[in-house]
């Protein structure tokens, strides 16, 4: 079995000694060959490099934002592949997490070990065994994305937390609730507002924040799941979840049911944990997060859902 290993060496949970680490441990069982990242973008072009080379997998040892980036080299782009049969397309690699990031969303939501080393002997053992599953994804701004983007203070967030990567500090789960606490304040009385538009309702307008899921949970505070939408997940379609105030007074009971893993449900939040379409339209442009990525400002984000449309590797779901 061919295997390429991308490894992004700046991620959060990487060292050198690991990586090597695991590197042997696959190596001992497949023919591996491993690429490190070294720009923006890059896993991504290693991963369609690996689909026209005809590799049988590709881990990749890094982040979300790395896993995104190579799942969107290794498909053929949302707009491409809806008018393409799945029966007609060609086999591409079945693709693997090894947890290096902050909060391995995607990787614990498939049952990964979240220790990289455990994770090398549990992916590799699934490998072995033919082991994988086929996944629905969400796509928007002709891009996949794996389980969430989120337009407005939500993505204020993530570009914040990217900033306070960027000048070397880490992305630990008490600076995330202090970064969210301090922006959610700053920005209470932003006047900044969107439209949402979902089949077979009235547009929800006012909207002050809001993301559409591929999957639940949402994101991971330490080891406590935060579920916006508890019953999405890779057999449904998109989750919805949208606020229409950032008052302190409401959003605080709000908070408190999620970190309490109490069904999230508020007077001026909108939910459905299962749409086909979703449409994000504001007046002017807002900040807009993919995967836990800033990707930058967007006036409309039109959001769609493809079933089966990737193969990872991981035990039943």
């Amino acid at each position: 079995m061919r295997v390429m290993l991308i490894v992004n060496p700046f991620a959060t949970a990487t060292s050198a000694a690991g990586r090597d680490a695991l590197a042997h441990t696959l190596g001992a069982r497949f023919h591996v060959d491993v690429e490190h990242t070294t720009h923006r973008g890059h896993a991504g072009e290693l991963a369609a490099r690996a689909a026209t080379v005809g590799y049988d997998a590709v881990l990749v040892h890094g982040g979300d934002g790395s896993v995104n980036e190579a799942v969107n080299g290794l498909l053929p782009s949302p707009a491409a592949i809806d008018d393409t049969p799945s029966g007609t397309r060609s086999r591409l690699p079945a693709i693997g997490v090894i947890p290096g990031g902050s909060a391995n969303v995607f990787a614990r939501a498939l049952g990964i070990n979240g220790d990289p080393l455990q994770a090398t002997s549990q992916v590799a053992a699934l490998l072995e065994s033919g082991t994988t599953q086929r996944i629905g994804l969400g796509h928007t701004d002709d891009r996949w994305f794996l389980f969430n983007a989120g337009m407005g203070v939500d993505a204020v967030v993530v570009h914040a937390m990217e900033d306070k990567r960027h000048a070397g500090k880490a992305a630990t789960p008490g600076r995330y609730v202090r970064t969210t606490i301090a922006t959610f304040l700053r920005n209470s009385t932003d006047p900044a507002i969107f439209t949402v538009e979902v089949p077979d309702r009235a547009p929800i307008t006012g909207v002050r924040f809001g993301f559409v899921s591929n999957l639940s949970p949402w994101t991971y505070l330490g080891s406590r799941e935060i579920r916006t939408n508890p019953t999405t997940g890779f057999d449904s379609r998109l989750g919805v979840f949208a606020a229409t105030s950032m008052s302190v007074l409401r959003t605080l009971p709000l908070a408190a049911r999620l970190l309490a893993q109490r069904d999230p449900r508020a007077r001026h939040l909108y939910r459905d944990d299962d749409v086909a379409h979703v449409r994000f339209v504001a007046d002017e442009p807002l900040d807009v997060q993919m995967d836990g990525d800033y990707i930058g400002e967007r006036r409309e984000m039109i959001f769609g859902h493809r079933a089966a449309v990737l193969d990872v590797v991981a035990p039943p779901l």
